[in-house]
């Protein structure tokens, strides 16, 4: 890192009161957590992008289901 952007995290209250490793380390786990959250959104649009959107094909099943007895 360079020192400008050092100078300025030092000057942060929260780096101040918890320590740069602490925010630091904070900072890179949330940035992975966001990685792996999108990663995993764009593995379900590619899985689905070429599947049609469900429509009526199954219209009319509703009253095939039977509910038990209470």
């Amino acid at each position: 890192m360079d020192d400008d952007l050092l100078a300025r995290l030092d000057r942060d209250v929260e780096v101040q009161r918890d320590g740069r490793s602490a925010v630091l380390r904070r900072a890179a786990d949330l940035y992975l957590r966001q990685r792996q959250a999108g990663s995993i959104s764009a593995a379900y649009r590619n899985a689905y992008a070429d599947k049609p959107a469900p429509g009526d094909e199954f219209a009319g099943w509703e009253k095939e289901g039977v509910w038990p007895a209470e």
